[in-house]
């Protein structure tokens, strides 16, 4: 186990730079993949047309501002799109070259993916944060200590995310066509993560329902973290949430693959 480890551990410098060469080789695509992300910029227009009219609820325009930028930051570091690799992979047969090396798919897919964010980001990145600081710097929290948990926030926001959608990557082993699943699931998470419209302007049962799940740990909690001032306790049921989360997710993945990958038959499986 402790060898497992440590080899592990010495291939993710290899892997961090596999995935940067292949962010680089496939450009148009990765470029559709960061156009995919930019709803937040149009339920911005749509939002702060409404509140300029007049505060919607509790939220003015330059609280809409604050949101929906922080929240297309948020977006672009924790975007996964494994299931679709792992979809295909499988139906194609060429997961088994990965079975055949000494390193588990999950780490290996995590790497790659971890490579792409600086390129994912160079886009919309500066973009949002010039915009959130100059409109709306007025939402955005002050507090220092909430401020350096943003980061970690982010961390785990990113690690739910990638272990769902690998869990759900993982149903192609049983289904030929798994992209309907993965449809559903993403637009379950673009209602209940705040994706689309904050929880707290949603109706009191579908934001009740939605702290049942994963998904505002996925988004809105590190979106809160920068645009809310929250008390201790708030910070501390939030984070803690994301953690149990976090551990909930990788070993639900984990646990879907090694039954999975039983069933998996292809030339070097």
């Amino acid at each position: 186990m402790r060898g497992s480890v440590s080899r592990a551990v010495r291939a993710i410098p290899t892997l961090l730079r596999v995935g940067v060469a292949e962010t680089v080789a496939y450009r148009a695509e990765f470029l559709v993949w960061i156009l995919t992300m930019t709803m937040p910029l149009v339920m911005l227009g749509l939002w702060r047309s409404v509140a300029d009219e007049a505060p919607f609820q509790h939220y003015h325009a330059k609280d809409f501002v604050a949101y929906y930028l922080a929240n297309l930051i948020v977006r672009n570091l924790t975007s996964s799109w494994v299931a679709w690799q792992m979809s295909e992979e499988i139906r194609m047969g060429t997961m088994s070259m990965r079975l055949l090396r000494p390193i588990h798919p999950m780490i290996a897919f995590g790497a790659a993916h971890l490579a792409a964010v600086p390129f994912r980001s160079v886009m919309a990145l500066p973009i949002a944060i010039v915009l959130l600081v100059s409109s709306g710097a007025d939402a955005l929290t002050t507090d220092p200590a909430q401020l350096a948990l943003v980061l970690p926030s982010v961390v785990l926001a990113w690690l739910i995310t990638f272990a769902i959608s690998y869990t759900l990557g993982c149903f192609a082993f049983w289904l030929t066509q798994s992209g309907a699943i993965v449809n559903l699931y993403f637009g379950a998470f673009s209602v209940l993560s705040g994706y689309l419209i904050p929880l707290d302007l949603m109706p009191g049962w579908i934001a009740r329902a939605a702290s049942y799940t994963p998904f505002p740990s996925m988004l809105s909690t590190p979106v809160r973290l920068i645009t809310r001032d929250l008390s201790g306790e708030q910070i501390a049921t939030l984070m803690g949430t994301q953690l149990a989360w976090a551990a909930g997710t990788v070993a639900l993945a984990l646990t879907v693959w090694r039954i999975g990958v039983r069933r998996f038959e292809a030339v070097g499986a």
